[in-house]
């Protein structure tokens, strides 16, 4: 097996989320802490995820202070605590074939790690996940720093040319080319045209179905 171990994204990647969870969650925390101020669409929100990154989008464009920030983190979680997303089809059964074929699981997410492993809970497959990097407020340890992968590789003893990040976002591409690991690009949850242009342009791998990575990898 050429890649060890997958390094996995979760929203838009492993769950459609975005468009039912997290931009809702947005909305969400526009009425409570920009009620004069008119939502950014569903596009424009997951652009601002592609680029600069939402941390920075809510700090330097919606200029939301420190405490608000806290409060606008408490909301979000919140706001997703009793809502169940669904697993793209066919994913859970990729991961399933690819352990039962040696592969190390494991994910990077934005995502907290609590959710991500509720979501995985909530259709039985918590024990595929062997190591989850959630987000981490410290920025330096959290995608796009290369602090997960390091770790990743560090704790399954792997190279670095044994292991596939397989995300939809910019992100992921700057923590790949700094940790030097692949990048495949999860085409199936982009629904951006500048983004999906971007990620073929820009990853080692573009896989267009979630089968198209069962034949690159199985």
């Amino acid at each position: 097996m050429k890649y060890r171990c997958l390094i996995l994204d979760h929203d838009d990647t492993a769950v459609n989320s975005t468009p039912h969870l997290h931009y809702p969650a947005h909305i969400e925390v526009m009425k409570q802490l920009r009620p004069e101020e008119e939502p950014i669409s569903l596009e424009e929100w997951m652009l601002k995820n592609f680029s600069p990154g939402i941390m920075e989008y809510m700090v330097n464009e919606l200029q939301l202070t420190p405490k608000e920030v806290t409060r606008e983190y408490e909301i979000w979680q919140k706001f997703i605590a009793d809502k169940q997303v669904t697993f793209f089809p066919g994913f859970i059964d990729l991961l399933k074939d690819y352990q039962n074929a040696g592969g190390i699981l494991t994910v990077v997410s934005h995502s907290t790690k609590e959710k991500i492993l509720q979501d995985y809970a909530s259709v039985g497959a918590k024990h595929l996940i062997q190591a989850v990097y959630g987000w981490d407020h410290d920025k330096s340890k959290r995608k796009p720093s290369p602090y997960p992968v390091l770790q990743i590789l560090e704790e399954f003893q792997l190279n670095p040319e044994e292991v596939l990040i397989i995300d939809d976002l910019r992100p992921a591409i700057s923590m790949a080319r700094e940790a030097g690991v692949a990048i495949g690009a999860a085409g199936w949850g982009i629904i951006v045209p500048e983004i999906f242009n971007y990620m073929k342009e820009h990853s080692d791998f573009f896989f267009k179905t979630i089968d198209d990575v069962r034949d690159f990898l199985l």
